[in-house]
């Protein structure tokens, strides 16, 4: 667990540091001119994703600075910062002001584009008036109390110990275990790891991390490898070695892509469904002379096969919900993962 929070201290490391620059340069004059130049040189020294979203920084700037004037209003210089922002493409960035929120609307963008997981479908048909709520986790038996269904919606909803015991004694003998993470936006990298820990951890790596060394897009430190936790929630002697098929989606982004990543250590646990929306790197911010904070991704992740997955965490079985299954009250993506899980999980036949 020590090995696995250092990503954390790098990044408080970093913040901590661009503050007291803030503080170095807090007399910059506060003009429109200033606080654009200010925010795209901040993007333009610390963002580690232009290569991955195919974005030529100088390009942008040559579109957008035209566009600032000292005469101009906040909200009109508002509009200009965030939709420069905008062009990253990546739902790590915010822009934040006294009257105004910016968002990336990738997020939204997946989440409408591709429709992958229907709640009422799920509750009705899946969890039932049967199912079972503990904690933040909503589960239930499914194929006749064969298959454990775990819906987990939100990495930002606290996972305790005594909670992932008492599910994971529950469906203990089932043949195996869907984890449906669709839909769920991120939240807490402790909670990855809480969540990890039921299946089979022994510090094995899982995947690897950069920050920025330099002002030069392509300065990077080391490669620095994060390590699993201990499987100390039920055991060292008995973590989940059942076929565990974890349902992911556009809409899964962020923690949920962290987890997605992680899942390439562990031989009995496969994702079904779509692409992640990504998010592998953890977000920086600051402040702009004008008093409006901002934070974008100052760290990227590089998966145990070498992929750089900041766009997609690409799923294992990719299937998408079919509006026949619905129509007949089915998810045909729960279904394929517990066919899976029911085979023992042979990946062969997927």
């Amino acid at each position: 667990m020590k090995k696995f929070s250092i990503i954390i201290i790098c990044l408080l490391a970093i913040f901590f540091s661009s503050c007291e620059q803030l503080l170095m340069e807090k007399d910059v004059k506060n003009t429109p001119t200033n606080v654009f130049e200010y925010l795209w040189g901040r993007v333009d020294q610390l963002y580690t994703f232009f290569d991955v979203k195919g974005v030529n920084w100088d390009s942008v700037h040559a579109v957008y600075r035209p566009m600032v004037y000292d005469e101009m209003s906040d909200d009109s210089l508002f509009r200009v910062c965030s939709a420069m922002l905008n062009t990253l493409r990546d739902g790590h960035t915010n822009l934040w002001s006294d009257f105004d929120i910016m968002r990336s609307d990738t997020i939204s963008y997946w989440m409408s584009e591709y429709n992958c997981f229907d709640a009422d479908l799920i509750t009705l048909n899946y969890l039932t008036l049967q199912g079972h709520q503990t904690g933040s986790l909503k589960h239930n038996a499914i194929r006749n109390g064969r298959v454990a269904y775990v819906r987990y919606s939100s990495f930002s909803s606290d996972l305790s110990d005594k909670d992932l015991k008492y599910v994971m004694h529950l469906y203990k003998d089932c043949d195996g275990l869907v984890l449906d993470l669709r839909q769920n936006g991120g939240g807490s990298i402790a909670n990855v790891a809480k969540l990890m820990s039921i299946f089979d951890c022994h510090h094995q790596k899982i995947y690897s991390v950069q920050h920025k060394a330099g002002p030069a897009h392509n300065d990077f430190t080391p490669l620095l490898d994060e390590f699993a936790p201990d499987s100390s929630i039920l055991g060292k002697s008995s973590p989940y070695l059942k076929p565990v098929a974890v349902l992911v989606d556009r809409g899964s982004f962020s923690a949920t892509s962290f987890f997605s990543l992680a899942t390439q250590a562990f031989d009995n646990v496969k994702l079904f469904g779509d692409y992640t929306g990504g998010g592998t790197g953890l977000p920086n911010g600051g402040m702009l002379p004008n008093g409006w904070t901002y934070r974008f991704s100052c760290s990227r992740t590089i998966a145990l096969d070498g992929g750089n997955y900041e766009n997609g965490v690409p799923p294992d079985v990719r299937v998408l919900l079919d509006p026949a299954a619905v129509a007949q009250g089915k998810d045909n993506i729960i279904e394929t993962a517990a066919d899976w899980i029911q085979s023992g999980g042979i990946t062969a036949n997927y």
